[in-house]
């Protein structure tokens, strides 16, 4: 997975208006691997625009814990994503070492469940999972040392640093745990307020890319004053001459 994704929850207002237009967009950037989130709900929408556009999702974003599981990864299955990863389990579930545990108990059923489809189960961090602390640890380390080597990770790296984690330290640790990394910059508010193309903003992108060099790089905005197509376009340009 070492070509460039971008995450189509960044261009969520654009993509549900009109999906095909969205990713046509996407596709002149000159991007050719997209991240999908809500697979069954978008699916009929990924299932004609991504072979349209010359487009594959080799991952996505979709909740799994506490969800239809089965039909998730079948929906998964039949769009080709091979990684559907958990983006979001609340704040308060990362303060009790029981709950991190079994958020971790809960994935790794669910990866018994996705591997009947031939798909795995990734989860996705935000900036609490850093900033909350275990024994001294991350919430979020004490959590992926609770994973069964079938779950991946992908790290967010202006969430990590955002909750006060050196995000390439980070990724060096966690090793080839991490499938993927989401690419975005910006001031850190934890809001999502401020948030700018690739290599403008204060998470050092040139560090991270370096510690992940094998992992998925998905560009994502959670919010972005302005064009989030040309937003889009700058980390794109950004990260083609970063080092991939």
């Amino acid at each position: 997975m070492s070509e460039l994704s971008v995450q189509l929850y960044s261009v969520r207002d654009a993509f549900a208006a009109d999906p095909d237009g969205t990713l046509r967009q996407l596709a002149a950037l000159g991007f050719t691997q997209v991240e999908p989130y809500g697979v069954v709900e978008n699916a009929e929408a990924l299932r004609a625009g991504l072979p349209a556009h010359g487009l594959t999702a080799p991952t996505a974003h979709a909740r799994l814990i506490g969800a239809d599981q089965a039909a998730v990864f079948a929906a998964a299955a039949e769009l080709g994503i091979g990684l559907v990863i958990d983006p979001f389990v609340p704040p308060e579930q990362w303060q009790d070492p029981a709950d991190v545990a079994a958020t971790a108990d809960a994935l790794n059923a669910a990866a018994k469940v996705a591997a009947e489809h031939g798909v795995q189960v990734g989860y996705h961090n935000h900036w609490w999972e850093l900033r909350n602390r275990i024994d001294g640890r991350s919430a979020f380390e004490v959590f992926a040392d609770q994973l069964d080597p079938a779950v991946a990770l992908e790290v967010d790296t202006y969430w990590a640093t955002a909750g006060g984690e050196d995000a390439p330290a980070l990724l060096r640790r966690l090793g080839d745990r991490v499938r993927a990394i989401h690419v975005k910059d910006g001031g850190l508010a934890t809001d999502a307020t401020g948030q700018v193309p690739a290599g403008q903003g204060r998470v050092p992108v040139a560090d991270v890319l370096a510690a992940a060099p094998a992992a998925l790089r998905v560009v994502e905005f959670d919010a972005y004053d302005g064009d989030l197509f040309a937003a889009i376009a700058a980390s794109r340009a950004f990260l083609t001459g970063a080092g991939r």
